[in-house]
């Protein structure tokens, strides 16, 4: 019987590698975002608090049940402050 031919395969060579462009991240110019979105975040939990505690004649008697809201609007403000957080 006759024998079979072998079949040599291709030496594997890899594709050229791409040199990678470092990415400069300005962590510098973000700073402010952390402690605003937790001043935030505190602002409106102390706000809550104390309208609750104080019986709703603190922080602003005027307003009365609105000062959760606005408590809740302080809230909201520091997540939006977190979307500038890189």
């Amino acid at each position: 019987m006759p024998k079979s031919r072998v079949r040599k395969k291709a030496d594997y060579t890899p594709p050229p590698e791409k040199k990678a462009t470092p990415v400069r991240i300005d962590s510098l110019g973000r700073r402010w975002v952390a402690p605003l979105m937790l001043a935030m975040f505190l602002i409106g939990l102390v706000w809550i608090v104390v309208f609750y505690v104080t019986g709703a004649e603190w922080p602003i008697g005027a307003l009365h049940n609105w000062n959760i809201v606005v408590g809740f609007g302080f809230i909201a403000l520091g997540f939006v402050v977190s979307t500038q957080w890189k």
